[in-house]
């Protein structure tokens, strides 16, 4: 069993947000910001560059080019490869990204690009990712709610039942003790 924490935020932008502005929003909104303090504070330029190069990719029919290694993607975010990696779970947990290759001059060239031809098409799988989350646990509430329904019956009942077994026995000559 996988377990994936999910982080949403309700940050909001101020009023005329820059690209960067909004795109730091985003990424907070959905939990792919850094949590700790003092970290990196430029892992939105991670997803403008995946966003650029799939923009480029689409427009020259070049579908490789989309692809960006995690050497390209930390160095956007400011961050260590290792660190990346770490972070990259995330991205990949939500459906936002997914890991791809290509060959180049005969050496495969692997890295990630955007899990869709636009970034609100990428949004909208890290959505239902989200939606399929939050449908499961209702299914889960709703099972919960039915077995403590069921169980508070099964108690209700329970004293009737008891009361009947031992009026039952009471009742049976043989397991009445005689005086002697």
């Amino acid at each position: 069993m996988s377990h994936m924490k999910y982080v949403l935020t309700d940050a909001e932008t101020g009023l005329n947000p820059t690209v960067d502005e909004l795109a730091r929003t985003i990424m907070d909104r959905i939990g792919l910001e850094p949590r700790k303090r003092g970290s990196t504070t430029l892992m939105f330029q991670t997803l403008l560059e995946l966003y650029e190069r799939s923009k480029s990719a689409n427009r020259d029919k070049h579908p490789e080019n989309a692809i960006v290694t995690v050497e390209e993607m930390a160095a956007h975010a400011g961050i260590s490869r290792q660190t990346m990696y770490e972070y990259l779970r995330r991205w990949l947990a939500l459906s936002l990204i997914s890991k791809s290759s290509y060959i180049l001059d005969g050496k495969v060239i692997i890295g990630y690009r955007l899990n869709g031809a636009t970034l609100e098409s990428a949004f909208d799988k890290a959505a239902q990712r989200i939606n399929n989350n939050l449908d499961t646990t209702m299914r889960y509430v709703r099972e919960l709610q039915r077995i403590i329904k069921n169980e508070k019956i099964r108690k209700a009942q329970s004293p009737i039942h008891d009361f009947r077994e031992s009026n039952t026995e009471n009742n049976n000559p043989d397991s009445r003790t005689t005086e002697q």
